[in-house]
C-alpha cells in the first residue's frame, strides 16, 4: 500500500537510509535481507538491503563500512539514527527477506545464502539488544518490501516462484551435469 503524501525511496542493494515521518522506503529483496528499524514516539526510522551477512576473509579490508553486509549495515543504519538523536535500542526492528531463490541448488546441510542473511540479522540484532517485533523470512522466491515511516507500518508481498521458473532452473541443472 504506497502513500503517495510521503516521499518515496527505493532501495538498492548495499544502501540504506534514515529518515523521518515525511517518507516511505522500499525495496526489492530474493536472497537478500532488509532491517527496518523504527521509533514510535519519534516516528523515524530506517531500513538497509544486505546481500550477506559479513565480510568474508578473502574480501578486501577496507576502513569504511560497507552496506552490502548485514553487520556494517546495521552499523550505518545505527551510526545515523544516532546523529537525528535517536537510540537504535530504542527502536523496533522488523526483518525481511532471505528467500531461497534456486530451490533446486541446496548446500548438503540444507542452508543457502537467503538463509544465513536472514539468521545473521536476527543475531545482530540480539547483539545490539534490539527487540524484533516482526519478520517475514526465508521461503521461496523473493519479497516486495514498503516501509511507512511515519507509521511503522510495513507492508510485505511475498511472490513465489512459478512453475516455469523452478523446471527451467531443474533444465538449467541437468544440463550442467
Amino acid at each position: 500500500m504506497q502513500n503517495n503524501a510521503l516521499m518515496d525511496i527505493f532501495l538498492m542493494p548495499g544502501e540504506w537510509f534514515v529518515a523521518d515521518a515525511a517518507y516511505q522506503i522500499r525495496t526489492v529483496l530474493g536472497s537478500c535481507v532488509s532491517i527496518t528499524l523504527w521509533h514510535p514516539r519519534v516516528r523515524m526510522g530506517g531500513m538497509c538491503h544486505f546481500l550477506l551477512p559479513t565480510r568474508g576473509a578473502a574480501s578486501p579490508v577496507s576502513a569504511e563500512l560497507d552496506g552490502h553486509y548485514g553487520d556494517e549495515a546495521l552499523a550505518l543504519m545505527c551510526r545515523d539514527l544516532r546523529a537525528n538523536g535517536v537510540e537504535p535500542r530504542q527502536c523496533e526492528a522488523k526483518i525481511f527477506g532471505g528467500g531461497h531463490m534456486f530451490p533446486g541448488q541446496m548446500k548438503v546441510d540444507g542452508t543457502h545464502v537467503g538463509r544465513r542473511n536472514g539468521e545473521a540479522a536476527r543475531a545482530l540484532l540480539a547483539e545490539q539488544g534490539i527487540a524484533v517485533v516482526t519478520e517475514s523470512l526465508f521461503g521461496v522466491g523473493h519479497r516486495q518490501v514498503i516501509f511507512d515511516v511515519s507509521k511503522g507500518d510495513v507492508w510485505v508481498r511475498q511472490v513465489k516462484l512459478s512453475l516455469q521458473e523452478v523446471a527451467a532452473e531443474l533444465d538449467a541443472q541437468e544440463r550442467l551435469k
